[in-house]
């Protein structure tokens, strides 16, 4: 159930690219654990163990490039897929 609710979705995608903020924070919550594994550094310390934390600052820049390029999101490819996928749907 979790997998289902944690989808995005054709409507998710286009209402934050017309900048809905709900549709925005669902996506966010979808690419959290991934931008926070890009984000986890491996730092040797000086007794040769090695520290592994998240950098939140690289996080952060990780999540404003997300917000920036959510409006460049290429619509008009994502509807003809859509469109694609509805048609074989009523096909079946």
């Amino acid at each position: 159930m979790d997998d289902q609710q944690n989808t995005l979705t054709y409507e998710i995608i286009k209402a934050a690219v017309a900048g809905e903020k709900w549709a925005t924070e669902k996506i966010m919550a979808y690419y959290d654990d991934y931008m926070t594994e890009l984000a986890t550094v491996k730092e040797r310390q000086p007794d040769g163990s090695v520290r592994t934390f998240v950098d939140e600052d690289m996080k952060q820049s990780i999540i404003l490039k997300l917000l920036e390029e959510i409006p460049n999101f290429p619509m008009e490819e994502a509807e003809r897929i859509a469109e694609t996928d509805e048609g074989y749907n009523t096909c079946v």
